[in-house]
C-alpha cells in the first residue's frame, strides 16, 4: 500500500472510531414515542411496542443503548425491592 493510500485509510479510519455508533434500540425508542402521541399517553394501549423495547434492551449489555436506560433503571429497581423483600441485602454496584 502506497504512503497516500494508508494516510487515507488511516482517516477514514480513525473518522469512523470517532463517530458515535447508533443507538441499537432508537427504533424501539420512536415507536414508543410515536404510539404513546396517537393513543394520548395511555401507556396501555402501547403495550406490544413497550415488550419490543424491552426485548431490544435485552440484547445488549447495560450502558450500549442510551435509550434503555430507563428500562435498565426500571429493572435494577425492581431487583432491588425483590432482594429487599426476601431479607437478602442487595450485592454492591
Amino acid at each position: 500500500m502506497s504512503t497516500a493510500k494508508r494516510g487515507l485509510w488511516l482517516r477514514k479510519r480513525q473518522v469512523s472510531l470517532n463517530m458515535p455508533q447508533k443507538d441499537p434500540c432508537q427504533k424501539q425508542a420512536c415507536e414508543i414515542q410515536k404510539c404513546l402521541q396517537v393513543n394520548n399517553y395511555m401507556e396501555s394501549k402501547c403495550e406490544a411496542v413497550i415488550r419490543e423495547m424491552r426485548k431490544c434492551c435485552a440484547q445488549y449489555p447495560r450502558g450500549r443503548s442510551i435509550c434503555c436506560s430507563g428500562f435498565e433503571k426500571e429493572e435494577r429497581e425492581r431487583e432491588k425491592s425483590k432482594v429487599t423483600s426476601e431479607g437478602i441485602p442487595p450485592s454492591p454496584q
